[in-house]
């Protein structure tokens, strides 16, 4: 079905909305460290680690309230392949912080809506990592890569099928502004996450 001028607007303001927090995101050193044609695993690694800690918490404290508005969000896990990636560096995770869900009193469906509209947005970056670090860290979608490979093939069509759904759930509950402040507190949350634990 062909996307409808409302489903594009939102969709469009949504982007337009967040790309101020996304782009300081992106800009912060750890997030350019493995970008870099001479990263190491070392960086690499400590990537992983902060951003296990913000998909992990994710996936246990903001999922669950989702699974009515996303029917394939139980698919859509992927702490497990960040674990599996460390593992084969040999970096040992200790501890666990919960970045997202810490400031958060019962946020609203449209909220949580707006957070995973972040974590999923990042499996789509995750394909231009994947390449930086195939290229010059020898790591494949099967051996040390696993998350950045997303859903593989089908990482485009899963990102359309879930702004699929995120239109639907505003379309039905009309909650543009409270996704919008969700996505922003995710982008934001993750940056202050990775600001405070910057140092290897």
């Amino acid at each position: 079905m062909e996307n409808t001028t409302t489903e594009i607007n939102f969709l469009q303001n949504l982007r337009q909305s967040t790309a101020k927090a996304h782009t300081a995101l992106e800009a912060l050193p750890v997030s350019e460290s493995i970008l870099k044609d001479d990263v190491t695993n070392a960086e690499y690694a400590h990537y992983l680690t902060l951003m296990h800690d913000v998909v992990n918490d994710a996936e246990e404290n903001i999922f669950p309230a989702l699974e009515r508005y996303v029917n394939d969000i139980n698919e859509r896990n992927k702490a497990h392949l960040i674990e599996a990636d460390l593992q084969k560096l040999g970096a040992l995770k200790t501890g666990m912080q919960k970045p997202v869900s810490a400031g958060l009193q019962n946020p609203t469906a449209a909220f949580a809506m707006g957070i995973l509209y972040v974590i999923e947005g990042s499996s789509l970056g995750g394909r231009i990592i994947l390449k930086n670090i195939a290229k010059n860290l020898d790591h494949t979608e099967t051996s040390g890569a696993a998350y950045f490979s997303g859903y593989g093939t089908e990482t485009g069509s899963r990102w359309k099928a879930f702004l699929s759904d995120l239109s639907d759930f505003e379309n039905q509950h009309s909650a543009v502004n409270e996704i919008i402040a969700g996505a922003n507190y995710a982008f934001e949350a993750i940056h202050k996450h990775f600001s405070d634990n910057s140092n290897l």
